[in-house]
């Protein structure tokens, strides 16, 4: 291409016969704004791989700051537009000043150093990277891998606004808002103090009416209940709630009693039962209760053998006996 530089690798040879020369070219690289170029892409490619310029990785701006950080130097024209922008904008807001150079080669770490001090300050809120217009050249420290990777390692949301609009730069891209100019960079990193009054009046005025709103309901409602307290005779309304309680305190104290009554009669069946049943109540009338020698009570002639011991309890103490005779039961005839 016309006007572009190129590095040539190669060699030259000389015919003296015909007074010309030969360029025999191993390899063409390129040079001037071309290398400048092909640096960047490179660059620009392996940390758009890394994912530096995701935007995923984007962190919106704070809807009120109260601190501003400003990165640039304090010779150049950004930081007057910057002051008075944000002074316009927004008058009690705090304004960090952390100078750098932004041009040469020693930019990239003056950058890299005036970020680093606003994040061990640890103020700011928000962070604006910036410089003036300039030539291709004097912009090169803002493609600098390292001003890149302090951009995106910052924990402070960054706006960069970098004087040009012809090429966006490595920072740009890594940066959370891109604005073009530092004027533009300060706008966005604060909002205009009239709008926030405008919006606080808004919202006043939205809770006064609908404070008024609820309040007017209110009264509407008291009104319709004291109405409705009017028209009730609650005298009358609370001797009938009373005659009420009266009749059903009376039907609970009758079925109380009842249930008791019953209760109280089913018991004393109960212990009648118990006592007709009690064996100590049938030794009372007499009766006695045979043993075997292992306990197990005779029921029959059977059981008996002569000469066998029993144990015979009776209402008052026990006594032991021995079989001599086994009588045969009577047998009734019925007449």
């Amino acid at each position: 291409m016309q006007g572009e530089q190129l590095i040539i690798l190669g060699r030259v040879n000389l015919h003296p016969q015909r007074g010309t020369y030969q360029l025999i070219v191993w390899q063409a690289l390129p040079a001037g704004e071309g290398l400048r170029a092909l640096r960047y892409r490179q660059l620009s490619k392996r940390l758009e791989v890394e994912g530096l310029f995701d935007l995923d990785r984007k962190r919106p701006l704070p809807t009120y700051p109260q601190t501003i950080a400003v990165v640039t130097s304090p010779q150049a024209a950004a930081w007057g537009d910057i002051q008075r922008t944000l002074k316009r904008r927004h008058p009690g807001i705090q304004v960090l000043f952390s100078p750098a150079l932004v041009q040469g080669d020693q930019a990239p770490a003056a950058i890299v150093q005036a970020i680093e001090r606003v994040r061990r300050d640890g103020r700011a809120e928000v962070l604006i990277l910036s410089r003036g217009g300039g030539a291709v050249e004097d912009m090169a420290c803002f493609n600098d891998e390292r001003v890149v990777r302090a951009i995106a390692e910052c924990p402070i949301p960054v706006v960069a606004g970098i004087g040009h609009q012809r090429d966006e730069s490595l920072a740009d891209l890594a940066a959370d808002i891109c604005a073009h100019t530092p004027t533009a960079a300060a706008a966005q990193a604060v909002p205009l103090l009239e709008d926030l009054i405008a919006e606080h009046r808004g919202r006043t005025h939205a809770l006064s009416q609908g404070v008024l709103s609820t309040l007017g309901s209110a009264a509407d409602r008291l009104y319709r209940l004291r109405g409705r307290l009017q028209r009730l005779n609650l005298d009358r309304q609370i001797q009938q709630e009373t005659q009420a309680l009266s009749w059903l305190r009376q039907r609970l104290v009758q079925n109380t009693n009842h249930r008791l009554q019953t209760a109280h009669q089913h018991c004393h069946l109960l212990r009648q039962q118990l006592i007709t049943l009690d064996p100590e109540a049938v030794l009372r009338r007499g009766y006695a209760l045979a043993r075997q020698t292992d306990g197990t009570v005779v029921r029959a002639i059977a059981e008996l053998t002569l000469g066998q011991e029993l144990t015979l309890r009776l209402a008052q103490g026990q006594a032991k006996v021995t079989v001599s005779q086994i009588l045969e039961p009577e047998i009734k005839v019925n007449e």
